[in-house]
């Protein structure tokens, strides 16, 4: 009895100090091997799934061990199988003639163990954890003095076990993100910390956005939005099963890549993240089609630190979500300094929102065959604290930020609405505005609606508006919203133009399943009106063709009489440029509505410039 109390406090004290269980148990074995020399001691553990797993045997051989790890218990699956499975003490006093061990005999004998008693450890809610065996080197049962020391032992390996499986939960629940599955923030940085970073291309790391999951949570529900995270998390998991995925919280995402050049690089691993996540799927009964945008970067020799690799990839994912929400970038030198010029950008067009100082200017819009003002073309203006006047070229990256673009139109929208009724009332007439419109516009939907009603409320005719689209916005996304919103305004009777055509995606086959009123050809095209350059061959493709599907065309950029020569031999009849006019302010435009003279490009040019 004092041995056995000995052994119950040495094993209480390991458990409660947090010694491994595999080190505890393995001086439970050696202890009761020691009391009981005749005897061959071991503990198996068994997982929820029914498999086991040998725990402590410091008297078998390696390779025993080995052999059992893995097996399932079942009703023959030798002493420990057996008895976990039926959750009783199994004795075989002959291993060689027990058909319960029919099949592991071998494994046993080749040891000189002849037999075997092994009795399941049961936890506190009766799921078996693990046995506890005795194997002996003759054919025999237990005697009453062991049967003694295994109802101690049991006992003892039910707490180490239970306690065991306490830290593991404990250390999921600490490690794991409850939602998905996947491991959680802590964890990544973690083994993020742990990397080594003495070998460039080592490996890499992805961050990854879920772009609609605001939306989602918003218009459906948060149980939709989680049943969102979960599909994004287990498709993410299958695509890239032999990296690590990461949920970092919220609607953030990590991989890391190992061996990048093993995936043929980290552009080809995001391309099939992306390509995994373009099936929709149902959410708490809505059908959603998940969305993310992805920025990566590999290790390099300049990177000291993982910590470097991190930020760096953020970088490029902060560059993908304000150039264009949907694909992939990756980090490249100098993305830091054009963050920080966007930043600075964005952090200048709302001081200008804020203190009034955007403004519209129009560039007229020419009859080529008369010279008259048939509209214009309305350009946003910045005009800085000093009083210089910027085009929107010069501030443009500010608009890769949703809010920025958003609040520019709807600048410029008012201004235009309060210009446009004043000449109207002035009694002068033309034939259309163009209104500029970013992709942040168009996504937030409803677009044709808000201009509807924004004219309606001044008195204007909806027709006299023009929404101009650029090509790469307009062809260039891979969702239907573009064409949704284009086809809403046409059925308002709101005219849209493709802009800048045929400097990003150019195909005259979009414009047959996602119909426009005019294309304005760009001015890059009209720059080398010699006849029968390349450039002037499909300005006059484009016009013969725009002509026979009833498309209206505006050339861009006419800086010169001979380019505007040659588009009137092409048979064009609308055109804008500085031959013309450079783009003036309300005032100077509302003189030249008033004058109702023709241009005379032989004398403009000069005095225009």
């Amino acid at each position: 009895m004092a041995e056995l109390l000995h052994l119950q406090n040495a094993i209480l004290e390991m458990v409660a100090t947090g010694s491994p269980l595999d080190v505890t148990m393995g001086r439970l074995c050696r202890d009761v091997e020691a009391e009981l020399p005749e005897v061959v001691c071991s503990v198996l553990r068994i997982d929820r799934a029914g498999l086991l797993h040998p725990l402590a045997a410091p008297s078998l051989p390696a390779s025993y061990c080995s052999a059992l790890d893995g097996l399932s218990i079942g009703p023959e699956v030798g002493s420990c199988g057996t008895a976990a499975y039926y959750r009783v003490p199994v004795a075989v006093p002959d291993i060689a003639r027990d058909p319960k061990w029919h099949g592991y005999a071998d494994l046993a004998l080749s040891l000189g163990l002849r037999a075997c008693w092994s009795s399941p450890i049961c936890g506190e809610d009766g799921r078996v954890l693990g046995t506890f065996a005795f194997y002996y080197r003759e054919r025999r049962g237990p005697t009453e003095e062991e049967k003694a020391v295994v109802t101690t032992c049991l006992h003892l390996c039910m707490i180490a076990l239970e306690r065991h499986e306490r830290a593991l939960e404990s250390d999921r629940l600490a490690n794991n993100d409850a939602l998905t599955g996947l491991a959680n923030r802590a964890r990544f940085n973690r083994v993020l910390s742990a990397l080594p970073c003495g070998d460039p291309g080592a490996w890499a790391l992805l961050v990854i956005d879920v772009d609609n999951l605001k939306v989602t949570n918003d218009t459906f529900g948060h149980p939709a939005g989680d049943e969102l995270l979960k599909e994004v998390a287990a498709r993410m998991a299958r695509t890239v099963e032999l990296d690590l995925v990461f949920r970092l919280g919220g609607d953030e995402f990590a991989i890391i890549v190992h061996n990048p050049s093993g995936h043929d690089d980290i552009e080809a691993v995001a391309e099939r993240i992306l390509a995994a996540l373009d099936e929709p799927v149902i959410c708490d009964g809505h059908l959603i089609q998940p969305r993310a945008t992805i920025g990566g970067a590999i290790l390099s020799a300049e990177d000291g630190t993982a910590d470097s690799v991190r930020q760096k990839a953020d970088f490029a994912l902060y560059h993908a979500k304000e150039t264009g929400r949907g694909g992939f970038v990756r980090y490249w030198p100098g993305i830091g300094t054009a963050i920080t010029r966007r930043l600075s950008a964005i952090k200048n067009v709302n001081e200008a929102l804020r203190d009034g100082r955007i403004h519209a200017y129009y560039q007229p819009l020419i009859d080529l065959d008369t010279g008259k003002i048939v509209g214009a073309e309305a350009l946003c203006r910045l005009v800085t604290e000093e009083g210089n006047i910027l085009s929107a070229s010069e501030f443009h990256e500010a608009t890769s930020d949703a809010h920025v673009a958003c609040a520019l139109t709807d600048r410029m929208l008012s201004q235009i609405v309060l210009d446009l009724r004043r000449w109207l009332d002035l009694g002068i007439r033309f034939e259309h505005i163009g209104l500029n419109v970013s992709y942040a516009d168009i996504h937030r939907g409803m677009l044709g609606d808000r201009l509807a009603s924004t004219f309606a409320g001044a008195g204007i005719p909806l027709n006299l508006l023009v929404v101009e689209i650029t090509e790469n916005v307009y062809i260039g996304r891979r969702d239907h919203v573009i064409a949704d919103e284009v086809a809403a305004m046409r059925a308002l009777g709101i005219r849209v133009a493709l802009d800048d055509f045929g400097t990003g995606f150019a195909s005259l086959t979009h414009l047959l399943t996602v119909p426009v009123d005019i294309i304005k050809i760009d001015k890059s095209f009209v720059a080398k009106p010699q006849p029968g350059a390349p450039s002037g061959v499909i300005v006059d493709g484009l016009l013969t063709i725009a002509q026979k599907l009833g498309i209206g065309v505006i050339a861009e950029g006419i800086e010169h009489p001979l380019q505007l020569a040659q588009l009137q031999a092409y048979g064009g009849t609308l055109g804008q440029g500085y031959l013309f006019s450079r783009a003036v302010d309300a005032h100077a435009m509302t003189a030249l509505l008033q004058q109702r003279v023709p241009f005379s490009w032989q004398k403009a040019g000069p005095a225009a410039a």
